[in-house]
């Protein structure tokens, strides 16, 4: 992540305290965005509803897109509520007892170091399974015992490595302490979340659900997720996700290599016009931005999907949907 993309100076628009007059005032905004060109969709929510939402193209905010990496936050989401309900005791929670018929012949001693807290931000260990060493992973015959067969590139613990190897554990650890499907926990434990929907989700040979990549949502199902994390974890008039689970979300626990950026579990840390801001990033330029409440400033929440098949990050296209958001979120 280019970090001065977030890190923008510039002075914050007047409070509008009408949703009327903040939709108004995003009106321009979102009609200038359709200059980028693989942009699909932006919703908007701000202290406590949608006030906008457009579409681009022939993609409307309810078109189903592939949100690719931004769906960890929502791993990280169900990986919360589990400890919440007592099916995993918390993030220190060591895995290999719970992979242990996935687990190398002879495996390398640091594997009982592992612990789910190490999955959600990255800090495994393990060789990453993401980038050029994907699609080699996605082609075995089982991804569990492939990404824990993997070797170890430094101990659990250290910098971050960004893979979706690591979260499709948190998936399969979810699946065989709960015996459900993720996909049927997420319908369940999501269920209470007004316009939350997962429309589509790829599994691996053994039928369990890609923790992290391949789950199509459309853009006002991934904002509707956004918001419960904004609104502190409540929707529906439920506590959904446990307050204290996000606190600890949004702890730094370690920082890209590629930007600095600050990482939790499951959700990237910076600012923006001077604002805290927490936000999932997939492939192609699939955005949730959550804005926690700040002195006057109430809570927002941003979803954009985008063209899941073109990048993001070396074209400058990303750093142009942390410049709207930035946009969006001074005019709020």
């Amino acid at each position: 992540m280019n970090r001065r993309a977030l890190l923008l100076t510039a002075s914050l628009s007047p409070l509008l305290a009408a949703p009327a007059l903040a939709q108004a005032g995003l009106t321009p905004i979102l009609d200038e965005a359709a200059r980028l060109e693989n942009l699909r969709a932006v919703a908007v929510w701000h202290d406590g509803a949608e006030i906008a939402a457009k579409g681009y193209g022939r993609f409307t905010p309810d078109s189903p897109t592939n949100i690719k990496s931004a769906s960890k936050s929502i791993i990280s989401a169900l990986a919360g509520i589990a400890i919440d309900r007592g099916v995993l005791d918390g993030p220190d929670q060591p895995i290999a007892p719970i992979l242990r018929d996935d687990l190398p012949a002879d495996p390398d001693p640091r594997l009982a170091r592992v612990t789910l807290g190490n999955l959600l931000s990255m800090q495994a260990g393990l060789e990453r399974q993401s980038g050029a060493n994907y699609g080699a992973w996605v082609s075995s015959r089982n991804w569990v015992r492939a990404a824990l067969a993997a070797p170890f590139t430094q101990d659990p613990g250290g910098r971050m490595q960004y893979s979706t190897a690591s979260t499709h554990l948190v998936s399969a650890i979810l699946t065989r302490v709960t015996g459900r499907s993720t996909l049927d926990l997420a319908r369940d434990w999501l269920g209470a979340v007004p316009g939350f929907r997962i429309t589509g989700w790829e599994r691996d040979p053994q039928g369990i659900h890609l923790g992290g990549n391949q789950m199509a949502m459309s853009t006002r199902s991934l904002l509707a997720f956004g918001a419960v994390y904004a609104d502190g974890g409540r929707a529906g008039g439920r506590q959904v996700v446990p307050a204290d689970w996000i606190e600890q979300s949004w702890q730094p626990r370690t920082a890209s290599i590629f930007s600095g950026q600050g990482y939790g579990y499951g959700w990237f840390i910076g600012e923006a016009s001077g604002r805290p801001v927490r936000y999932g990033w997939g492939y192609g330029g699939q955005m949730i931005y959550v804005f926690p409440a700040a002195g006057r400033h109430p809570a927002a929440a941003i979803a954009m999907t985008s063209d899941p098949d073109q990048p993001s990050a070396r074209t400058g296209y990303r750093n142009d949907l942390h410049g709207l958001a930035d946009r969006i979120v001074q005019t709020l």
